[in-house]
């Protein structure tokens, strides 16, 4: 049985997205509002060894172009845990396997394998 876990905003299409995936197919999942909770620290650990802590910063967003980021420097996992906004999301969560963005076809893979 999976073990998923969905962390994005209630207001994202593609959180939106993720979430009806797992509803459709009747797979149980946690679903972690970001605008509510950041990840915790082991959390933000363990997706970052999945998919490396560099990805799950979301260069492209407001809150990244917000800040000017592009030329400072800063501690990147402390910047993530300090501001959940800075995040790409979704990110869903099977165990110790991640996946960031809407990526359907991973998911099913993740499904298929249990």
């Amino acid at each position: 049985m999976p073990n998923i876990q969905i962390f994005g905003r209630n207001k994202c299409q593609d959180t939106r997205a993720a979430i009806r995936f797992f509803r459709e197919r009747r797979i149980a999942f946690q679903f972690i509002d970001l605008d509510q909770k950041g990840l915790s620290r082991g959390e933000l650990e363990s997706v970052g060894r999945a998919v490396g802590l560099e990805n799950l910063l979301d260069t492209q967003g407001r809150e990244y172009q917000r800040q000017n980021l592009k030329y400072m420097k800063f501690d990147l996992a402390e910047a993530l845990l300090e501001n959940p906004k800075l995040l790409k999301i979704p990110i869903v969560r099977n165990g110790r396997m991640a996946a960031i963005g809407s990526q359907p076809e991973r998911w099913r893979a993740w499904l298929e394998a249990e």
